[in-house]
């Protein structure tokens, strides 16, 4: 059996590690002798996250571009010059077969650069609104794979393949585990359980919301709990707020450890719409208030969001909103369980299952093209 030399490229955020993990995972099962490397951004949660589940990684002194303060572009704009020097003497060395890009600020430089070398490239656009670094990729990819149809007006129609984007594979028999994923929590099973959910670094406008509305979400007539994600840079700042509400039912954490329990557990999720999360919801069939980011690039995660709203199979609150509107919405919504299957039965018709198997699938397919 040939032994295939795979680099992965990207990061950033969550979002994008552990789709790209999930798809070398679904190589390295198939092809137990591949070389994978990945290639991601210096000091982002990648370096951290890629060895810590088996793999190689190398940093890029690469970030993004400063739309607020354009004098320190200069600065961006050299880091991209090292950062393409370094991907060069990297595909050169490693000689990879073929350059996965997963999104995030390593795989612009990464996969331009083996384009230019000669090597094989293939994207996974995430999001429901391509960004302009992986339309300009694409001109030369062979294949891109997406997770949302119509996305021909961003890319070469004949080179779309709609996969839909990987998830973590724990988060598969996640349905399953309600039962072992409160007591986890240590929370009842008897009364309704709101997740809230920010990614890794956290949400701000979604924590405020929630230490905002700490009396509603409490109050005697109310009965639910509460599974709270503050994310690092908000986890001190709420757990002074929760001081005043000892005893009361709610997990509090940076970070939660077993996202398949914290999903198993959770009859209502409030979460952030960036397209990997929405992914996992779909999979999971899981009734949705979605808070889009607005400070992402094209603000894709509301057109992400509305990709969703247009089919009944989420709730939309504005970040603009959310402090006024975000716990009244739940609250409403966690009461009402006719709404709650309906969420639920809607979402789970835009599931992609086997999106890493689809993916590893095309990139064999480039590889064997090559090979010819």
């Amino acid at each position: 059996m040939k032994q295939y030399r795979i680099i992965i490229s990207g990061g950033g955020t969550g979002g994008h590690i552990f789709p790209a993990i999930s798809i070398a995972n679904t190589f390295r099962k198939r092809f137990p002798e591949a070389e994978i490397l990945f290639v991601g951004a210096d000091d982002r949660m990648e370096m951290e996250k890629v060895p810590a589940a088996g793999y190689r990684i190398v940093g890029l002194p690469v970030s993004g571009f400063d739309r607020a303060h354009l004098a320190n572009n200069i600065r961006v704009a050299g880091r991209l010059l090292k950062s393409l020097k370094l991907a060069k003497k990297t595909i050169r060395e490693f000689k990879p077969d073929i350059a996965v890009g997963v999104g995030g600020y390593a795989s612009g430089p990464t996969l331009w650069m083996a384009a230019s070398l000669g090597i094989p490239t293939l994207i996974q656009e995430q999001n429901s609104y391509a960004g302009v670094t992986n339309k300009l990729l694409a001109k030369k990819a062979g294949k891109i794979c997406v997770a949302y149809e119509g996305m021909e007006k961003f890319f070469p129609a004949d080179r779309i393949v709609v996969t839909g984007n990987p998830v973590r594979q724990d988060l598969e028999e996640a349905s399953d585990k309600r039962e072992e994923a409160l007591k986890f929590f240590g929370l009842s099973p008897d009364k309704k359980t709101i997740l809230v959910v920010g990614g890794s670094l956290g949400a701000r406008t979604i924590n405020r919301s929630i230490q905002g509305d700490l009396d509603k979400l409490f109050a005697s007539d109310v009965d639910v709990q509460v599974i709270w994600q503050t994310g690092r840079y908000y986890h001190e700042e709420a757990l002074k707020h929760l001081k005043a509400y000892r005893g009361m039912p709610i997990w509090c954490s940076d970070f939660i450890t077993r996202m398949d329990y914290a999903y198993a557990a959770a009859d209502l999720i409030i979460s952030r719409a960036g397209a990997s999360s929405i992914s996992e919801l779909c999979l999971l069939k899981k009734p949705v208030i979605l808070v889009p980011s607005p400070n992402v690039a094209e603000d894709h995660q509301t057109k992400n969001a509305l990709a969703l709203v247009g089919k009944d199979a989420a709730v939309m609150v504005a970040d603009k909103d959310a402090e006024q509107q975000l716990v009244p919405k739940a609250l409403e919504i966690i009461h009402d369980d006719e709404r709650l299957r309906a969420l639920g039965r809607n979402i789970a018709t835009l599931a992609q299952h086997q999106s890493a198997e689809r993916i590893v699938d095309e990139i064999v397919k480039i590889i064997e093209k090559k090979n010819l």
